[in-house]
């Protein structure tokens, strides 16, 4: 997810629903002119500079419509239950020519946030980008094939085994590089996610 940021520059007036403290993808995205960061999240510390509390289920965006340059959607659309309510505020925000980018994950464990609601498919993210009226929408697939998302996965829980695992990962490597050459059509069934990026 982090790598593929990169590959995007954010300038002018940036929003990013749901982006806690210090995203780390916030790092990896290149910074244009002007760039102007505002986070805007169901949990709030106070004192912390360009952060904003609000209900992201149920209220509207505090700010008009088309003022955003870009809207940031990182790893919070499974935690939404209206999901429809923030798409459809995003694009409000949106200027015409904004961009909106996000990640969802698919292939990853439970991790409520205070919940965790739905994962998310490349058809789903078409669906629910179109009904909500945005017109170009870029949707690619992170992974690589089931022994990564498994080797992902047990990063996830077994954090002081994390030298152990680091150790095992050229076998995870080798055995996914060996499944999908034999079928190398099977990428598609082990997303471990969908990085997005999508315009009016």
């Amino acid at each position: 997810m982090n790598a593929e940021a990169a590959n995007f520059s954010l300038s002018g007036k940036v929003l990013d629903i749901g982006g806690g403290q210090g995203p780390s993808y916030l790092e990896f995205f290149k910074k244009g002119e002007y760039f102007q960061y505002e986070s805007l999240d169901i949990s709030h510390e106070a004192g912390h500079i360009g952060r904003r509390r609000i209900d992201i289920e149920k209220e509207k965006l505090p700010y008009g419509d088309a003022v955003a340059d870009s809207v940031l959607m990182f790893n919070i659309l499974e935690h939404i239950y209206n999901y429809r309510h923030v798409v459809a505020e995003a694009r409000r925000a949106l200027k015409a020519d904004g961009r909106l980018f996000g990640f969802v994950p698919f292939l990853l464990n439970y991790h409520p946030d205070p919940h965790d609601y739905f994962r998310y498919t490349n058809e789903s993210l078409q669906k629910i980008f179109t009904e909500a009226g945005f017109k170009n929408i870029s949707i690619k697939l992170i992974g690589k094939g089931p022994f990564f998302v498994n080797f992902n996965n047990l990063l996830g829980i077994a954090r002081p085994l994390r030298f152990l695992l680091a150790l095992l990962f050229p076998l995870y490597y080798l055995a996914d590089y060996i499944f999908l050459k034999l079928r190398p059509s099977a990428r598609d069934r082990y997303p471990l996610g969908y990085f997005f990026v999508v315009k009016i």
